[in-house]
């Protein structure tokens, strides 16, 4: 069953054809296990705007062109299409499960304040009708960084996060987790120079003592 495709009443009203370079452009969903639905959406969405005819309503377009991308043929609206799209590859289930993700998402020991970040967006992305209000999302990812990181951002905020406005804190926190994911990374070349200057004292300090051993196997030494 769930594999079966949907049935969809056509409406084939719109009077214009889709080119085959444009057909060709579209990306395909196949229902396939580990294919994301709301990412075949923005994909097809780009590609009906970017090569719409002149003159033909988006809509109209979209509604033409997505029984080339799965659908066997369309209803009405683009809205009712996509509706139920999403209902039969993004069920309810899968919704609830990413929605206890994000409410309950915690900093790992050793994560990154910028990998944290990324994990945080990129739950959101997956899943964009979570319908988590933007303050309750701020919220728990703030409850969720590790104590150190917590200090750092409520200092870069002036106070504490929670003061500020939605958009204002996610704008922050942006910010921040693409600095330190700069910061880190030149961390990580300083590191790599600190070892490879430490490992030449060292042998240079090696080669000092065996030349010393040996001078005075040699009683050169006075």
């Amino acid at each position: 069953m769930e594999n079966q495709p949907l049935c969809i009443n056509i409406d084939n009203n719109v009077n214009f054809e889709l080119k085959s370079g444009f057909i060709h452009l579209l990306p395909i969903f196949n229902g396939l296990v580990g294919e994301d639905p709301h990412t075949h959406l923005k994909e097809f969405h780009m590609v009906c705007v970017g090569m719409k005819p002149n003159g033909v309503d988006e809509e109209q377009v979209k509604l033409k062109a997505f029984p080339f991308s799965f659908f066997p043929g369309f209803i009405g609206t683009w809205n009712a299409m996509k509706k139920i799209f999403l209902e039969k590859y993004f069920p309810a289930s899968r919704v609830a499960n990413i929605r206890k993700e994000i409410c309950g998402i915690r900093q790992s020991h050793g994560e990154t304040l910028s990998e944290y970040w990324e994990r945080f967006e990129q739950l959101c992305i997956q899943c964009p009708h979570h319908q988590i209000p933007d303050q309750l999302l701020i919220q728990y990812f703030y409850e969720g960084l590790m104590p150190t990181d917590r200090i750092i951002i409520d200092a870069a905020s002036g106070g504490a996060l929670v003061d500020k406005t939605p958009e204002a804190a996610h704008q922050l926190i942006s910010n921040m987790a693409a600095n330190s994911k700069q910061f880190c990374t030149r961390g990580d070349f300083a590191n790599k120079r600190v070892n490879e200057v430490s490992i030449s004292n060292l042998e240079n300090k090696v080669n000092d003592l065996t030349s010393l051993v040996r001078s005075l196997a040699c009683g050169n030494v006075q």
